[in-house]
């Protein structure tokens, strides 16, 4: 039987994944954040920030290093779902050049508009009101276009899609469901900015940041299966979805 997409379901399912292959999640977040670190003091030791040079290559390698991350975890929780019923090799979760371009590339052309925004918000700060409108209007319009374009990282890993066919499919794909979108989102933020605002007070608290991390990852892809069920009109039971 057809189900449409439901926010509760997309929840359970993600839970399901996660605790079910809860070792095999947390293994690889920890080891990518071990590498991350340890790139990362290596970088900076070889590299000298002093340099204008220096502090760009820095910038970039630190870029690429979290998009390698970034883009593995979520092929690893695809290889996950896809392959339950299979073993599945680790070379399988190595993202491919395509994905790390075309994941640069959108950040590119995301940084390349906030930029744009800033200076039109920096020559407007003459004229007060005028600003104050504008911004209104362009955090609104931010907001909206983020809450569009939100899976281009599934399609990129999932689909291989490129930088500008992975925003164009997340448009397609979240239309009809802005709400249900934005109630995932809100269901994100708190897994992410509840953690890192008490390790404010406590410092351990932040350790939680290596499980809820993936989880929310996890959120993201079953989320993004599951709508892709919906506007496909079949069925999405669970034993679909993993």
């Amino acid at each position: 039987m057809y189900h449409p997409f439901s926010v509760p379901e997309t929840i359970k399912t993600s839970w399901y994944i996660f605790r079910k292959n809860f070792v095999t999640i947390i293994v690889f977040s920890v080891i990518s954040v071990i590498v991350l670190q340890f790139l990362q003091v290596i970088i900076q030791l070889i590299v000298s920030e002093e340099a204008f040079g220096g502090r760009m290559l820095i910038g970039f390698l630190f870029i690429l290093i979290q998009a390698y991350t970034t883009l593995g975890l979520y092929k690893l929780i695809f290889t996950l779902i896809d392959s339950e019923y299979y073993e599945f090799e680790f070379k399988q979760v190595l993202p491919g050049f395509k994905m790390i371009v075309s994941y640069l590339a959108v950040g590119f052309i995301l940084a390349f508009t906030i930029t744009n925004f800033a200076i039109l918000l920096e020559y407007l700060e003459k004229y007060p009101l005028t600003h104050d409108i504008v911004k209104g209007i362009i955090f609104i319009i931010s907001f909206y276009l983020f809450l569009r374009i939100i899976f281009f990282i599934t399609f990129i890993v999932d689909d291989h899609s490129g930088p500008i066919e992975s925003l164009k499919q997340s448009f397609r794909l979240t239309k009809g469901y802005i709400l249900r979108v934005l109630m995932i989102l809100l269901i994100i933020l708190v897994f992410i900015i509840a953690p890192a605002e008490l390790s404010v007070y406590y410092k351990y608290i932040s350790v939680l940041l290596a499980f809820t991390y993936p989880f929310v990852s996890i959120i993201m892809a079953v989320a993004y299966r599951k709508l892709i069920f919906s506007h496909q009109d079949v069925d999405d039971d669970i034993t679909e979805t993993v």
